[in-house]
């Protein structure tokens, strides 16, 4: 049912083109959209990143394309699912993280109560990049009182080096 690293490699290659100078020259944007489009490969790509997440209590996503992952790898770990949004985009009292962007900096927020003291976490997301975001997300589940079992993303772009950025276990389904 589940397949080796080079299999998964070739089916996340073959359903995520790059595209250049997307949204501004120079960059290489890994378009998602025909791996969604594709239910027996978004499956396998959900059922790997559910392995990696480990044994959790529930599971964050980080906006916007770490919803549709997280979602996934939730209801296929059976446990919830906890979005971790922009400032601004929730409703009510809010946990929240400020953290610093090349130019500026940028906070993230879950609701109050939603992360709790105790709870084993995974936090998904799509691309590792410089891991500023995923790093964040990291502190705010420890400043809930949770404890981060895994990040887990689809692709990592190593040249980037941001999992040195990450304080936690990081698994990465395809590296480029």
């Amino acid at each position: 049912m589940g397949q080796g690293p080079a299999q998964l490699e070739a089916l996340i290659d073959a359903t995520v083109p790059t595209v250049a100078d997307w949204p501004e020259p120079g960059v290489l944007f890994r378009d998602i959209s025909p791996l969604l489009a594709d239910p027996a490969a978004f499956d396998t790509v959900v059922q790997a990143m559910a392995a990696a997440g480990g044994e959790v209590d529930v599971v964050l996503g980080v906006e916007a394309r770490g919803f549709l992952f997280g979602v996934a790898v939730a209801q296929r770990l059976g446990v919830g699912f906890v979005p971790v949004r922009k400032a601004g985009k929730l409703p009510g009292v809010t946990e929240s993280v400020s953290y610093d962007l090349e130019y500026g900096s940028a906070t993230i927020e879950v609701p109050a109560g939603a992360v709790t003291a105790g709870q084993r976490v995974a936090i998904v997301d799509d691309v590792l990049a410089t891991g500023g975001t995923l790093a964040a997300a990291v502190k705010l589940a420890r400043r809930c009182g949770a404890e981060v079992i895994s990040t887990v993303v689809l692709i990592e772009i190593a040249a980037l080096k941001g999992r040195h950025a990450i304080d936690a276990p990081c698994a990465a389904l395809r590296s480029y």
